[in-house]
């Protein structure tokens, strides 16, 4: 017989003449060759584990790495009071010593997490350390919550900001194209509102209510493609598809001046104090001085295909436009050529805005095929950051106010979101327009948006607050905080 089958068959049937429950030394030496010494009971060893932020990813679903859902969940009561509960545990459980109540709309918190000091939750030795009076319960006291957890319950809760999923007002807009180079809809500061509906352009006052026509192309057999007023409110660009630029005074309703220069048809205006600049089809902006009988002209050449989006910055220094060849360029008031190139975006650019708050920040928003939002420093040219929005970038408002911003958006869900900067979280997401949101112009207070598309209606939202934000920005790129 062979002597492994032998040392097996007699193992097996040593095995099975040992009553279960007495183990024997003879019986450990047969089954294994090394004899294992173990205790009684099992401690798993923790040492690599940080409880304090595992705690934090189990119990916290808001902070989840899906930024649109983590937005919606803090935007609410629930979510906010699920934040100060997961606080309050937090100090119970754990120590953390929080006295405040975290802004759930904003990431220190999750890096305040990760700087904190790691220690273990369990400890089996007795620690002989005083432990300070601020972190005891007063024998006094009929709660079970530290003093820390108490100032934390007693803390100030910042109002949750409610933004109406409703507008305010929606007004029929008959003939709105739906044409996402074009841009029908701008707000003056006088409070009046251009819209472009076929070859008319008609102005809606927001004060009485009053509809006026102020001009008919169809005489000459021509359409709008374009609108924009100038920072005073008198007089209105008027971009057609023949490629003139009408000047209009909107309180006499004369047109001033008609400007060619373009052989297609100016999908894109933008005012610079008295200067005008128009993007056109042709792949040409023109940059002109109405204030002279022969107006002055500047031919500017960069793009490879139609110009479908321009705006100055409130400096009045740079000109930034957006084309469908998929390039962001930024001009300077001098230069012929572009001082900046920015070529991340995938699809066409017409979604531009400079921010109001921070010098030379600049955002801007890609069509179908790329769908983001993406951040620049133009003072080094540097890109800051971007995110994915899901959808075709159709337009960008920066607040007066607070630092935020609202997109609208086309393919394929036709939403208006309105973002926090720079955490890039969504404050809140509208919906009611059935085809893509093309327009947008924010109201001369900053408080409301109307939006246009191509169902025909324009709609007016309460999207931003009242009060400007009283905490001063520390971003390197406000040079007014760095002087001395």
């Amino acid at each position: 017989m062979d002597q492994d089958y032998e040392r097996r068959l007699l193992r097996q049937i040593n095995h099975q003449n040992v009553p279960e429950g007495h183990p024997t030394k003879s019986n450990y030496a047969a089954c294994s060759p090394v004899s294992v010494k173990s205790g009684d009971r099992f401690i798993p060893t923790r040492a690599g584990s940080n409880w304090s932020i595992n705690f934090h990813y189990a119990n916290e679903n808001c902070w989840s790495p899906n930024q649109n859902q983590r937005a919606k969940d803090a935007s609410t009561d629930t979510g906010k009071d699920a934040v100060a509960y997961a606080a309050l545990l937090r100090n119970e459980l754990l120590g953390a010593g929080i006295e405040t109540v975290p802004d759930p709309h904003t990431d220190d918190r999750r890096h305040t997490i990760l700087t904190q000091d790691t220690h273990s939750l369990f400890r089996y030795t007795i620690h002989t350390k005083r432990v300070p009076f601020d972190n005891e319960i007063s024998p006094y006291s009929l709660s079970p919550l530290s003093n820390k957890s108490h100032k934390l319950l007693r803390s100030p809760r910042k109002p949750a900001r409610k933004i109406s999923k409703i507008p305010f007002k929606v007004l029929d807009a008959p003939e709105l194209q739906d044409d996402f180079y074009l841009n029908l809809v701008d707000w003056s500061a006088g409070n009046l509102l251009s819209v472009g509906l076929g070859a008319c352009v008609y102005l809606w006052s927001a004060c009485t209510s009053q509809v006026t026509r102020l001009c008919d192309l169809s005489v000459d057999g021509d359409s709008v493609t374009s609108v924009c007023w100038n920072e005073r409110g008198s007089l209105v660009a008027v971009g057609t598809h023949k490629g003139f630029v009408q000047i209009w005074d909107a309180a006499g309703g004369r047109k001033l001046t008609s400007l060619e220069g373009h052989s297609a048809r100016v999908g894109a205006l933008a005012w610079n104090g008295e200067q005008l600049s128009s993007g056109s089809r042709d792949r040409v902006i023109l940059q002109r001085d109405v204030r002279t009988p022969p107006p002055v002209e500047r031919r500017l050449q960069g793009h490879r295909q139609e110009v479908c989006g321009l705006k100055w910055s409130p400096d009045h220094q740079h000109l930034a436009s957006g084309g469908n060849d998929n390039k962001l360029l930024v001009w300077n008031s001098s230069s012929l050529l572009p001082v900046q190139q920015y070529s991340d975006h995938l699809a066409a650019v017409k979604a531009i805005a400079w921010s109001p708050h921070q010098h030379g920040l600049l955002a801007s928003g890609g069509g179908t095929a790329d769908r983001c939002l993406r951040f620049w420093n133009t003072l080094t040219g540097q890109a800051l950051q971007s995110t994915d929005t899901g959808s075709q970038v159709c337009n960008l408002a920066w607040s007066k106010h607070a630092n935020e911003l609202v997109s609208t958006h086309g393919y394929s869900q036709n939403q208006i979101l309105v973002w926090k900067y720079p955490s890039l979280t969504q404050v809140a997401k509208l919906t009611g327009h059935s085809y893509r949101v093309l327009y947008l112009a924010v109201s001369p207070d900053g408080e409301a948006i109307v939006t246009g598309a191509g169902d025909e209606t324009l709609r007016f939202w309460n999207v931003f607050s009242k009060t400007r934000c009283t905490k001063e920005s520390k971003s390197v790129l406000n040079l007014f905080t760095r002087i001395r």
